[in-house]
């Protein structure tokens, strides 16, 4: 029997959508006009699914039925305005709008996620694979003896039936397909460890995760030392340039924000402790707890395609995809060393901020230019920094300050499609604005008057340059490298508590810059 012989019914049993159609009535509540007048928790993000379409054709199949997990309502005015903004009378729309979007991008929904009836010849099949099919990635981190065992429970029957073994570690992390509302069980051997219902994409950990690294007191300063020394030598490697600066700030389209805001917060407690032995000092995982969501495959690919779009518009050249990083999770007193990215796959880069809360200072992103200048971007969600990351150093030293503060990135890397790991050897690109080095015209002021050689975070964005080419993100302290001391003195100096001894002996009027 094919897809197209089941009947609706059927579909819904075989698929276990748990649909309960209602044909010949609609389903939904009263119309909606606004996408505000939807529900939303405490924290502004939608409660449910919701399954929208306009309310000028209520013969459209979305219109009839109801469906286990989606709320579904008839749009009008405003909210058909955002959601469906070709509308003609009596087309036949429908959209998913996800559990967990946010108030500022709810309405927003990626393409695979709209119904078209001139192009999606069968409504159900599009809602069944589009709406209702969930990406479930598992970690073992439970037993490190053997794997434990998944069973999906069969809901006509209330069987377990044995599905999948999950072996320990993030590494053998196992991901599969499965529906909205479908149970299952993850044990080890007889012994139930957790039942879960799919309600969403989902990430889940089984046990407690190992610590970031092995604990210890003692201090890293001269292998941090060290690590700056061989930062400083490898990003003058790099010749070729992209931009004018090597970087500029951005904003991802609200309906990819509105997706990966949505992942990250339905998974917001689904989070473990990234894995950080033998792996360097860059992030200082012996001060603070830093936390991975890991991002399920499928997922992982739309938003590369979609990014690498970005990027490639940003580089001026057609880029390809070469790893994603991601979701991490800082936590309050959380720095990040200046270093440069891995240079056969890191031509170009993006940082995207997904989520932050709980921050008593801004936390901004440091990226020194082709100059070396410093220069301080202060993100908000669904702001995302461009960046030549091989080449240009970057950074986060000062600390993530606040109680339960937490700052959530994704990195997102690319280089020239063609030119391969020795992108970098090719010079001389058509098209390419030319590098803003020491050809500055004039100088920078600050509206701060103060002692420029300590951060002030409420600062940023008081610098203004006679070359407007700098922009507009110049730190405060106008910091410029000359060497791999200057990187040293830079963490130094933005550590917290900390206190310039020489500074306190010498007035002010007589300082140098840092």
């Amino acid at each position: 029997m094919t897809m197209k012989t089941f009947s609706k019914r059927a579909l819904c049993v075989s698929a276990l959508v748990f649909c309960d159609f209602v044909v010949g009535t609609r389903a939904g509540g009263s119309v909606v006009k606004s996408v505000n007048d939807l529900d939303f928790d405490e924290n502004g993000k939608l409660t449910s699914h919701n399954l929208v379409y306009p309310s000028g054709n209520p013969a459209c199949p979305a219109a009839a039925h109801r469906y286990y997990g989606y709320e579904t309502h008839a749009v009008d005015d405003d909210a058909l305005n955002l959601i469906f903004p070709e509308y003609q009378k009596g087309d036949c729309l429908a959209a998913c709008l996800e559990r967990g979007t946010d108030r500022s991008v709810a309405g927003h929904t990626l393409p695979s996620k709209h119904y078209d009836a001139k192009t999606d010849k069968d409504f159900y099949l599009w809602f069944r694979n589009s709406c209702t099919k969930m990406e479930v990635c598992l970690i073992n981190y439970y037993s490190k003896e053997r794997p434990i065992s998944i069973f999906w429970i069969e809901p006509r029957k209330n069987e377990a039936k044995f599905s999948y073994e999950v072996k320990y570690g993030e590494r053998n992390t196992h991901c599969f397909k499965s529906y909205l509302g479908h149970k299952f069980e993850a044990r080890d051997g007889d012994k139930l460890i957790e039942a879960f219902t799919i309600e969403h994409v989902l990430i889940k950990a089984f046990g407690q995760s190992p610590p970031s690294a092995s604990s210890t007191k003692r201090s890293f300063d001269r292998e941090i030392e060290s690590a700056l020394k061989h930062e400083w030598d490898r990003h003058n490697v790099v010749k070729r340039t992209f931009s004018s600066l090597g970087f500029a700030k951005g904003r991802l389209p609200p309906d990819l924000f509105a997706n990966m805001g949505s992942f990250y917060y339905n998974n917001r407690h689904n989070k473990v402790n990234e894995e950080w032995n033998n792996k360097g000092y860059f992030v200082n995982w012996w001060e603070s707890t830093v936390s991975f969501i890991q991002i399920p495959w499928d997922i992982k690919v739309v938003w590369q395609a979609r990014l690498a779009e970005l990027v490639s518009a940003w580089a001026g050249v057609p880029v390809e995809q070469t790893s994603m990083y991601g979701l991490r999770q800082y936590e309050d007193g959380a720095r990040l060393l200046s270093h440069v990215d891995r240079l056969p796959t890191h031509a170009v880069s993006l940082i995207v901020n997904v989520a932050q809360g709980n921050l008593t200072d801004p936390w901004p992103v440091e990226v020194f230019d082709h100059a070396d200048r410093l220069h301080e971007v202060i993100m908000q969600p669904g702001d995302i920094v461009y960046y030549e990351s091989a080449k240009n150093l970057h950074s986060r030293n000062r600390a993530l300050m606040g109680k339960d503060a937490y700052f959530v990135n994704l990195f997102t890397h690319y280089r020239p499609v063609n030119d391969g790991e020795n992108w970098h050897k090719v010079l001389d690109q058509p098209g390419v604005p030319p590098a803003v080095t020491d050809d500055i015209v004039g100088g920078c002021q600050s509206s701060y008057t103060g002692d420029t050689s300590i951060p002030l975070p409420e600062q940023f964005g008081s610098v203004k340059c006679d070359d407007k080419r700098l922009g507009s993100y110049i730190s405060p302290t106008l910091f410029q490298l000359k060497g791999p001391e200057d990187l040293i003195t830079w963490w130094r100096k933005t550590a917290p508590g900390y206190v310039d001894e020489e500074a306190k002996e010498t007035p002010a009027e007589d300082r140098d810059e840092l």
